[in-house]
């Protein structure tokens, strides 16, 4: 079975750090896909299928915990890892309770942001399949009534 590439979306609104992290990430077989807003995030969910956001708490126009309540909304499956610096933990920690999987703050080592990604896509997937099981029951039982 080949192992499928995680797709994540990059959102911060600094174009030279969005890019350095697109490239890293990518070095390192991720699928990657980026934004400079919550705006234009939420466009690029719109338009592919990604499995983890990474998103900035701090950005100009909608920040990152206006695009979280609106990415949960949409998106209900899909994990996002806030990325702060120091004085944004409050803001990082209200993302937590809005759905966010975790913070980490800025800057982030790239194998830390790499394992954290990692963990989120496992908790998705392990969401999509007890649903997918919990369906296939269902459907199941009806047959059988």
């Amino acid at each position: 079975m080949s192992e499928q590439a995680i797709k994540v979306l990059l959102v911060d609104d600094e174009a030279d750090y969005l890019q350095t992290l697109s490239k890293r990430l990518s070095m390192r077989k991720l699928e990657v896909y980026s934004a400079t807003s919550g705006q234009e995030a939420l466009a690029e969910l719109d338009k592919h299928s990604v499995d983890v956001v990474v998103l900035d708490v701090r950005m100009p126009g909608m920040d990152g915990l206006e695009a979280i309540k609106e990415i949960k909304k949409r998106f209900p499956m899909l994990e996002v890892i806030m990325l702060t610096g120091h004085a944004d933990i409050e803001c990082s920690i209200e993302g937590m309770g809005c759905g966010a999987f975790d913070y980490l703050l800025k800057p982030v080592a790239i194998d830390e942001l790499l394992y954290k990604i990692q963990d989120a896509y496992k908790v998705k997937t392990l969401k999509e399949r007890k649903i997918a099981d919990l369906k296939a029951a269902a459907q199941e039982r009806d047959q059988h009534a």
